[in-house]
């Protein structure tokens, strides 16, 4: 890897280091381990993340095109867990034994790993779209892919839905998303919030691309 990524892998190690030590260290204040879900979430958030960078590289070093069609197969089914983490915060005051300032800290910084985890994984899927298709497809694919991505979010957490759930219990997955359109007295209030959800990654995604660019680019291919 160019050592641009190779420092933005490690300062997202150092993130979620830090994400690790804070939970460490509510658990030994209030022998309480209640958060410890978050460090199975934040796991989850890095495989979008591993995807991305592995289908990156095999995009730039010309590999078989079955194994990137793959690899972007598995960044788009697991990438709703890095924001996903952001829905945690229903936890912050419910989850007792700390005060609920520090609770809000440790949520916000799994959370903001997790967001940056994810955004980093469409940026570099984002490069290889523009290498592949042009840049302008690269733009284009990012409200249907946050889209799915915010989609994935919901059925995660009011249906209660796993990545893995889409190969193991497609089924159940289809038959929730066709009893929503069917009921027209909830799609609606659905749709709002998928809206919602799709407008406010879209935003932050540009927002940090656009600070990224603050710093000169280098080409590291």
């Amino acid at each position: 890897m160019s050592n641009r990524r190779v420092a933005t892998f490690f300062a997202l190690v150092l993130a979620s280091g830090l994400c690790g030590a804070l939970l460490v260290l509510r658990t030994s204040e209030t022998g309480s381990s209640h958060y410890r879900f978050l460090i199975w979430n934040l796991i989850l958030a890095w495989v979008p993340f591993l995807a991305a960078l592995a289908l990156y590289d095999a995009n730039r070093r010309g590999r078989l095109a079955g194994l990137q069609l793959s690899l972007a197969a598995i960044w788009l089914l697991f990438l709703p867990n890095a924001p996903y983490i952001v829905t945690d915060f229903i936890h912050v005051g419910v989850i007792g034994g700390a005060p609920i300032w520090f609770d809000a800290l440790l949520v916000a910084t799994f959370a903001a790993t997790g967001l940056l985890l994810g955004f980093g994984s469409l940026l570099l899927v984002q490069s290889v779209v523009a290498r592949s298709a042009g840049a302008v497809w690269g733009w284009l694919m990012l409200v249907p892919v946050l889209l799915l991505c915010s989609g994935g979010i919901i059925l995660g957490r009011v249906y209660r839905f796993n990545s893995w759930d889409a190969l193991s219990r497609p089924e159940a997955l289809l038959r929730v998303m066709t009893d929503r359109l069917a009921d027209p007295s909830g799609t609606m209030s659905g749709f709002a919030l998928l809206g919602a959800l799709t407008g406010s990654l879209v935003v932050a995604y540009l927002v940090l691309y656009a600070i990224a660019g603050l710093v000169p680019n280098r080409d590291d291919s």
